[in-house]
C-alpha cells in the first residue's frame, strides 16, 4: 500500500477553476463549535438540516395517514350510499324503502295514520256497470298506485283523489286476476310520497296493525285492530262487472267471498280465484278494497280485498251493511313477486 507522506499542518492543494489558484480555503485546523438548537422533539444538539432530514419521512408519513384516512372516509360514505339504496335494502331485509314513521311516533296508530296517509288514495272507476269506489296505495313517486283488480276491471276511466284533495286520471299498467291486484299509474304525477312495502313473512298473530282508505267514500279513514289469523284461504271472484255491482259508491254491499265453503256478500260466480290472506279485525267497509294493512312501523303488509257483512249476508239490506272484525288482506309479499309481472301489463 503507496501512502502519502506530508509535514504536519500541511493541506492539500484544491483544485483549481481557471486562474490555477485553488478555489477554495483549506479547512480549518479545529473542528468549529456546533450552535445548538432547543427542540421539542428531537435531541438538544440536532442541527436544522438533520431534524429536517428526520422530520421529512415523519412528515411525508402524517401525509400518507391524512390521505388514506379522506380515502377511508369516502369508501365508508360509498358504502354508506349504497346500504342506502332502496334495492340494496330491499334485497338485504325484504323490506322496499318509502315513507318511515318518525321515531317518537313510532308504535302508536296516529304516527302510522300521520305518515302512510299521504300514500293511500281513493280510487273512482267508471263502466257500463256504474261507478265504483276503492282505494290504492303509492308505490313510487311519479304515481305507480297498486291496488285490487276487482276495483278497476273494465273500467272505461278511472280518476284517482290524493290525501290533498288533488284529482289526477289514471291508466291501467298491469292486472293480475288470479291474485286480484292491478297496477294503475297517474297521468302527469311527480314527487308523490310513497309507502314503504314491508315483508309479510314476518307478521304474526296478535300483531297490531292499521288499515288506511275511503269506504263509502270518506277519503283517509283510518282503523286499527290486530292480525287475528294467517294464511287464510279466500276465494274472489275474477269478473269485474260482478263484483263492481257489489261495490258501487253508496250501494253499501262489499266484494263478495267465499271461506271454508261458504259464501259471503253475495254471489262470487264461475270465475273466481283463490289466494292465501291475511285476516284482521281491523274494520274494513265498503271502499277499503285496495287500501292499506299497515304494521306499527309504518310498513305495507297487505291489500285489503275483502270483509264480511253479516247484515248483506243475511239480507237485512244494505244500508245496514258493515264490518264486524272479519277481513282480509292480501299479503304484500305476494304483492312484491308480482310487481314485475304488473309492470309489464300482463297477467296470469
Amino acid at each position: 500500500m503507496t501512502e502519502s507522506q506530508r509535514p504536519s499542518g500541511e493541506y492539500p492543494m484544491y483544485p483549481s477553476y481557471g486562474n490555477g489558484e485553488a478555489a477554495y480555503p483549506p479547512p480549518p485546523s479545529y473542528q468549529p463549535a456546533q450552535p445548538v438548537f432547543p427542540d421539542p422533539v428531537g435531541p438538544a444538539s440536532e442541527p436544522p438540516a438533520a431534524r429536517r432530514r428526520v422530520r421529512r419521512p415523519v412528515a411525508l408519513l402524517a401525509a400518507v395517514a391524512i390521505a388514506a384516512a379522506i380515502v377511508g372516509g369516502g369508501t365508508a360514505t360509498v358504502i354508506g350510499r349504497l346500504t342506502d339504496d332502496p334495492a340494496t335494502t330491499a334485497a338485504g331485509s325484504g323490506v322496499v324503502p318509502g315513507t318511515t314513521v318518525s321515531q317518537s311516533d313510532k308504535g302508536t296508530v296516529a304516527g302510522v295514520a300521520k305518515a302512510l296517509s299521504p300514500t293511500i288514495v281513493e280510487i273512482g272507476a267508471t263502466s257500463t256497470a256504474g261507478q265504483s269506489t276503492g282505494s290504492g296505495v303509492v308505490i313510487t313517486s311519479d304515481g305507480e298506485i297498486v291496488t285490487n283488480n276487482h276495483v278497476i276491471a273494465d273500467a272505461s276511466q278511472i280518476k284517482v283523489t290524493l290525501s290533498t284533495g288533488k284529482t289526477y286520471t289514471a291508466d291501467v299498467v298491469g292486472t293480475d286476476p288470479d291474485k286480484d291486484l292491478a297496477l294503475i299509474k297517474l297521468q302527469g304525477a311527480s314527487g308523490l310520497k310513497t309507502a314503504t312495502l314491508g315483508d309479510s313473512s314476518q307478521v304474526a298473530v296478535g300483531d297490531e296493525v292499521v288499515a288506511i282508505g275511503s269506504p263509502e267514500g270518506l277519503t283517509g279513514t283510518v282503523t286499527s285492530g290486530i292480525v287475528s289469523a294467517l294464511d287464510r284461504d279466500v276465494t274472489v271472484a275474477k269478473e269485474g262487472d260482478n263484483g263492481r255491482s257489489q261495490e258501487q259508491q253508496g250501494g253499501g254491499r262489499q266484494w263478495p267471498f267465499e271461506f271454508g265453503g261458504q259464501q259471503f256478500n253475495g254471489d262470487t260466480g264461475e270465475s273466481t280465484t283463490t289466494y292465501k290472506a291475511i285476516q284482521t279485525d281491523a274494520s274494513l267497509n265498503p271502499g277499503n278494497s285496495g287500501g292499506a294493512l299497515i304494521n306499527m312501523n309504518g310498513e305495507i303488509i297487505g291489500i285489503n280485498s275483502a270483509m264480511y257483512s253479516a247484515s248483506s249476508a243475511s239480507g237485512q239490506g244494505s244500508s245496514a251493511a258493515g264490518s264486524v272484525g272479519l277481513g282480509f288482506a292480501i299479503p304484500v309479499n305476494t304483492l312484491k313477486a308480482d310487481l314485475d309481472t304488473l309492470r309489464a301489463g300482463n297477467g296470469s
